[in-house]
């Protein structure tokens, strides 16, 4: 049976997120552990100059999908467990690495443009000491522009990853068609992803607000950010499953899915 898109309604952008809590709920601790875990191997990269970044990005979509199988360990009943993160290296490591290997390079293109727009008035003048004011202000001017232009190119790039894992390991795709088709389903909800941009900021934005009562404040800002990941974590299985997978049963949102 071939994989085919739905398209979803407006609501479903927030819906994901209530979703995604719902199924951090059902384990919080072996989440925290998880998402932990993923960040200390995206630290750790970073130690090693220039390869270390480039090899993270080349196999996340395998730590990705580790992280999506556990979501639906969760669904079917069973325990989510630390090795679960590494699950993906063993059944699905030559996909997920084509998968990685388009991500990283479109990242280089898209860095490579911004460094290309902004790079070469705006670090010289920043590195200058004594650069009058216009100065200054036509290079913020062109890091705006290129950021904008960086940002444009690389949300497509996001719409090809986005499902793409996912289709690989649980639709059995190769890596063409699954980041065709994640780019299509991306495509064809764009409102619903509209609203779960918008959710997300919104959400961050309050998460924020204790930062304005100083050291305590920021930091218990930090940690309801970091508490907010495995949450988001979980929030893109809950769109997969609305795009790819039939309705079972009622729409999702009747009643208060933060009590189940």
């Amino acid at each position: 049976m071939s994989t085919e898109v739905r398209v979803v309604g407006a609501g479903k952008g927030w819906q994901w997120l209530v979703d995604g809590y719902a199924l951090f709920r059902r384990s919080p601790a072996n989440w925290f552990a998880l998402t932990l875990i993923f960040g200390l191997i995206w630290l750790s990269s970073l130690f090693i100059p220039l390869v270390g970044p480039l090899l993270f990005n080349l196999f996340s979509p395998l730590l990705f999908a580790g992280l999506m199988i556990g979501c639906r360990a969760l669904e079917e009943g069973k325990p989510l467990e630390v090795p679960t993160l590494f699950a993906a290296f063993k059944t699905h490591a030559a996909p997920l690495v084509t998968v990685g290997g388009v991500y990283l390079v479109g990242t280089i293109i898209v860095l490579g443009i911004v460094l290309i727009i902004a790079g070469g008035s705006l670090l010289p003048t920043l590195m200058k000491s004594g650069a009058d004011i216009e100065t200054v202000r036509a290079a913020v001017r062109s890091l705006a522009v290129a950021l904008s232009i960086g940002a444009a190119i690389y949300l497509p790039l996001i719409m090809v990853i986005w499902f793409a894992p996912l289709l690989v390991v649980f639709d059995g795709l190769a890596p063409g068609p699954a980041m065709k088709l994640s780019f299509e389903a991306c495509l064809k909800n764009t409102v619903p992803f509209l609203v779960y941009g918008l959710a997300i900021l919104g959400a961050w934005m309050v998460l924020s607000l204790p930062a304005v009562f100083g050291p305590l404040g920021a930091a218990v800002m930090v940690a309801l950010f970091v508490l907010s990941i495995p949450v988001l974590i979980c929030s893109i299985y809950a769109s997969y499953k609305d795009v790819f997978q039939p309705a079972r049963g009622p729409e999702a949102g009747g009643g208060n899915p933060f009590l189940r």
